[in-house]
């Protein structure tokens, strides 16, 4: 497959961690973000259904669960990166959280794609994480790695300034962490080539986005 999942984005010099956001943004960005995330989704299942299988997982597969798993799992990202677009005046954090909420709304587009083509219900009747060797192990307080709490999603909901920037990039890092955790688990177990590759794209651009965040988080502190 030759589509990347992975977002355009400019190199990390380009990101300032300290500064204004640019005037204008407000409501137009909003909109801007959710047209986009709608053009994304519809281009991941548009590129999902089209592309040819000989065989399909099953729906107990590791294959399977991870799609489930890690769809929900995006979702919470893309979650919190709506929350720091619309609430951040750091001009770096806007255009990560920017992002962010771009690249795993597209993989969610494939995900959800090769389900349905693969005639599977979204969500399956496991609990979160059974597809996974000691995937119970993993959960905390019911929660797939990394996924912040629903305490964690109010205080940054309710966070200004600088403590949004600093909670979200906080908990988008650990998020990061606990998906690729997911990731390297599902490399290990499956031999299908979409699942696959998607996964490797997941790593690469997770790791590279923890990078930045580190450094955004050295100058903010």
């Amino acid at each position: 497959m030759t589509v990347s999942a992975e977002s355009s984005r400019s190199d990390a010099a380009d990101y300032v961690p300290d500064g204004t956001a640019p005037t204008g943004r407000g409501r137009a960005g909003a909109v801007w973000l959710a047209a986009a995330l709608i053009l994304g989704l519809l281009a991941g299942l548009a590129i999902g259904l089209l592309a040819p299988r000989l065989s399909t997982p099953g729906d107990d597969s590791a294959e399977a669960g991870f799609l489930r798993d890690m769809s929900s799992h995006h979702a919470q990202a893309v979650e919190m990166s709506m929350i720091a677009h619309a609430n951040s005046t750091n001009p770096s954090v806007v255009t990560l959280s920017s992002d962010i909420a771009l690249t795993q709304h597209g993989q969610i587009g494939y995900m959800q794609a090769w389900l349905r083509d693969w005639n599977l219900s979204p969500s399956g009747s496991q609990p979160p994480m059974a597809w996974m060797r000691d995937g119970g192990g993993s959960l905390q307080n019911g929660l797939m790695p990394g996924m912040a709490t629903p305490e964690e999603l109010t205080a940054l909901r309710k966070a200004t300034g600088k403590e949004l920037d600093v909670q979200y990039l906080t908990l988008m890092r650990r998020h990061h962490l606990g998906g690729i955790h997911m990731t390297q688990e599902i490399l290990e177990v499956s031999d299908n080539e979409d699942v696959t590759w998607l996964a490797e794209t997941m790593v690469r651009s997770q790791q590279s986005e923890i990078n930045l965040i580190d450094s955004m988080l050295k100058q903010l502190q």
